[in-house]
């Protein structure tokens, strides 16, 4: 189980198996997520989308550039939500099916960088809860937070998920 010893309400109907994705839901977030960046993941994913600037690879050249470390691309920020032991325990937890979901939208801010040797913080929070064609289509909306270990906001991304029927 994802979330074992909570009472949270999120959790505990994870736990007790009677969640429901209604609009109850909206404004309760996820627990925490603490994810460590590491810098060989960054030139991985900086080298999978084809970056080449050498502040994604080299320490000094990003340092060179005022970065603490070597820079994380700007889309990296929402696979560090993905450092889970399943990454559809969120949508699970709301009562969704992880078989019948599409991810149908999403959307990035961008506030302060993330770079290698950062130590960031998710909470993710439902946003908002609708249903389309008669309740054959259940949309969840989430928007994610990231924070640094010095409290600063790098990133705040939202995604909507369906359930079809």
């Amino acid at each position: 189980m994802y979330w074992p010893d909570d009472t949270d309400t999120l959790r505990a109907e994870k736990y007790y198996g009677n969640a429901m994705l209604d609009k109850t839901l909206i404004g309760k977030s996820f627990p925490p997520l603490v994810v460590d960046v590491d810098r060989w993941q960054l030139k991985f994913f900086a080298k999978a989308v084809g970056e080449e600037n050498p502040i994604y690879f080299d320490e000094a050249a990003a340092v060179a550039q005022g970065y603490r470390s070597i820079l994380a691309p700007p889309t990296y920020g929402v696979t560090l939500g993905c450092a889970v032991p399943d990454p559809f325990a969120r949508a699970k937890a709301v009562g969704l099916d992880a078989t019948k979901i599409l991810h149908t939208a999403q959307s990035f801010e961008y506030f302060e960088p993330i770079c290698g040797g950062d130590k960031i913080t998710l909470v993710a929070t439902i946003t908002d809860v609708f249903e389309k064609r008669r309740g054959a289509f259940k949309f969840m909306v989430e928007e994610t937070v990231a924070t640094n270990q010095l409290g600063q906001l790098t990133t705040r991304f939202r995604q909507t998920v369906v359930e079809r029927s």
